[in-house]
């Protein structure tokens, strides 16, 4: 075991989208290669949007992309005696001070400090305050240094560098007692002992204040990975307006999650040229060092592309018992039909999401398949009446493997002097509906004879009667 420790730390507001899960696959990646402790952390000092519904949906989500934690989930909730105590801590050594700034007079002020030409920082006016004002609401703020820089070295962007002055007395504690984000995340991330913090580069500016605060407390300073965030097709920050954001979505849309695995870590990550990648070979190459610096365009047709490669090569016994579900969703009972995973060997190959794989197996499981007007006018007539019978009798005596079927359709075919589209297509159109389904032969032994015979007599007796 190494020393390395990092977490994923999301809060509670929300589903678990696309960028946070990014993020806790990187961490997740890092530890396990390295063999540190990955740590989850909830971050819930929000509380009047954090909601119980969030912090399950977070956890689903981490669970169905198999990111298993080593300690956690720790809920910052429960740790405000831990974070009351620090802010006294401030206090006391005048490292923070108590703010009696009415917001009507902060407004004020930023408005002022904008009209001037400046920047809306708060102007310190509590900072030297000699006497305290007991009757009076308040704020913590902390002592932020006014003069030098503050630098750090990122292990993904390099070093960056901040004027201190280019930094106010952030709020640490609001007037209802509460503790801020910028402080909690300080002492949760000492306290916890984490080594490498891995997080969204839309925290590069939260960093500098970040590191005042640890210092201030006497702290170890982490190391910081900010990773470049990803974009829609039109160069803008990923959102709802591009499509599905959250990770669960993904989900219900037929996406397999290794699939998505696969392509998060390849948002910002490259080894070569290689795309295709399992996750033991993840933990094996993974390094942030290879972290890019430039944002990432997600691509909706590169994630489809793996996801009909994962469906393409997956095992059939555990997509057979996934499809089911998807059966279900779409209102389809798939315990009284064929084996799933005999269903799931004939789609394999022309299914993309296990939604499009549902909607092709549904024919399986149907009484009655749902006959494509088109190809039932074309197919389903008397006039092919004759060759259906005549499939009818021979699958109805012929050993139900897959010689013996391809030996019916041979009989029929030379018997009647047609070629094997002629019976083909017909048959597949009377047992699936459609003509789009998987090769005929795959469909009788599938169904299996008592199924086979049951529809072809429907077909007979309803769409190809004698004129």
């Amino acid at each position: 075991m190494s020393d390395l420790r990092v977490r994923f730390a999301p809060s509670p507001t929300g589903y678990l989208h696309i960028g946070g899960a990014r993020t806790a696959l990187f961490n997740y990646l890092l530890a396990r290669q390295c063999g540190g402790t990955f740590v989850l952390r909830i971050e819930d000092t929000d509380v009047e949007r954090s909601t119980q519904e969030s912090v399950d949906a977070i956890l689903q989500a981490m669970d169905w992309l198999g990111l298993d934690y080593d300690e956690g989930p720790y809920y910052q909730s429960e740790r405000f005696d831990l974070y009351r105590s620090k802010i006294e801590q401030l206090l006391r050594e005048g490292k923070a001070y108590k703010c009696y700034c009415s917001s009507e007079e902060l407004d004020a002020k930023r408005e002022a400090a904008l009209a001037s030409g400046g920047k809306p920082q708060y102007d310190g006016t509590c900072r030297d305050l000699s006497q305290e004002r007991p009757d009076q609401p308040y704020v913590v703020r902390f002592r932020s240094q006014r003069d030098g820089v503050t630098a750090f070295d990122d292990a993904i962007k390099g070093h960056i560098c901040f004027s201190n002055a280019e930094l106010d007395d952030m709020i640490i504690q609001r007037s209802d007692g509460t503790p801020t984000y910028n402080f909690v995340v300080v002492v949760d991330d000492a306290e916890m002992g984490m080594t490498l913090v891995i997080r969204g580069d839309d925290h590069v500016n939260n960093t500098p204040r970040q590191i005042q605060i640890y210092q201030a407390l006497g702290y170890a300073v982490p190391q910081f990975a900010h990773v470049p965030m990803i974009l829609g097709a039109d160069k803008k920050r990923l959102s709802k307006r591009h499509g599905a954001t959250s990770v669960m979505a993904y989900r219900e849309l037929g996406f397999l999650p290794e699939a998505l695995v696969n392509y998060l870590v390849r948002l910002g990550w490259s080894h070569g040229d290689e795309e295709i990648f399992s996750k033991d070979e993840l933990i094996a190459k993974f390094g942030i060092a290879q972290v890019g610096r430039s944002a990432s365009v997600f691509n909706p047709d590169k994630l489809l592309w793996l996801n009909e490669h994962y469906i393409k090569t997956g095992d059939s016994q555990r997509l057979g018992a996934l499809l089911r579900e998807y059966l279900t969703a779409q209102g389809i009972d798939s315990h009284a039909g064929p084996d799933a995973a005999a269903v799931v060997r004939t789609l394999q190959d022309r299914s993309r999401t296990l939604v499009e794989m549902a909607e092709k197996a549904a024919f399986y499981y149907l009484s009655e398949p749902l006959y494509d007007e088109a190809a039932q006018k074309k197919f389903l007539t008397a006039a092919q009446r004759p060759l259906l019978q005549a499939l009818r009798e021979a699958l109805a005596v012929c050993s139900f493997d897959a010689t013996g079927i391809e030996g019916a359709f041979q009989q029929v075919v030379q018997q009647a002097g047609v070629k094997f589209g002629q019976l083909g297509q017909p048959a597949r159109v009377a047992l699936s509906g459609s003509t789009s389904a998987p090769g005929i032969q795959e469909v009788v032994q599938v169904l299996g004879r008592e199924r086979c015979l049951q529809r072809l007599d429907q077909v007979l007796q309803r769409f190809c009667s004698a004129a």
